[in-house]
């Protein structure tokens, strides 16, 4: 049986079973946050708890590293449409201990996707075409630079308000403690609730 059969089985039975009651959003959000934050899955639960997040209470965003790769990209185009449509008040970057974009090497990277069968003219190819693979298959030094520099880019944003707070943490994703690395009310003229 392939995963997705099995996936498709699981959710036959959840929607039969009613399991998705619990989950509907039926208050509003307390805490009107977007959260631009790691794939990394031992951050799922625990960032939630960690913060004592309701699912109603954050947009979370997930990508490898937490990192806004361009101003104009979809993780901003997803900020921006969080707090002007769905009424999110602050965002938070938090970024986490040990995480895998760290030194992430592009080489590396093309390096597998040729042994899984990309070929080496369809790299060539989108060089050509202006694809700066080393730009964009990047990580960083450190992944608390990976967070300064996307709180940046995000407080710096032309469509972004002043009066939206930005702020950079780090989590531990062993034991769900927060360091406050860029207090955001600091930064803009938004005062804290």
């Amino acid at each position: 049986m392939s995963i997705l059969s099995d996936i498709r089985s699981h959710n036959a039975r959840f929607v039969q079973q009613k399991e998705y009651v619990p989950l509907r959003a039926g208050a509003p959000p307390e805490k009107k946050l977007v959260i631009l934050t790691c794939m990394d899955n031992r951050l799922v639960e625990l960032l939630p708890l960690a913060m004592n997040l309701r699912h109603v209470d954050a947009k979370v965003i997930k990508n490898a590293g937490a990192i806004v790769s361009h101003p104009f990209g979809s993780v901003m185009r997803s900020m921006l449409v969080a707090v002007y449509e769905l009424a999110a008040a602050e965002i938070l970057v938090v970024g986490h201990y040990g995480c895998g974009m760290t030194k992430l090497s592009c080489d590396h990277v093309l390096q597998q996707a040729v042994s899984r069968g990309v070929s080496r003219q369809t790299l060539e190819t989108l060089q050509h075409a202006g694809i700066d693979f080393q730009g964009w298959l990047r990580g960083f030094d450190s992944p608390e630079e990976g967070v300064r520099k996307s709180v940046m880019v995000i407080r710096q944003h032309p469509l972004l308000p002043a009066d939206v707070p930005v702020h950079g943490l780090m989590i531990c994703p062993d034991t769900g403690r927060l360091d406050l690395l860029s207090d955001g009310y600091t930064a803009t003229a938004a005062t804290p609730p």
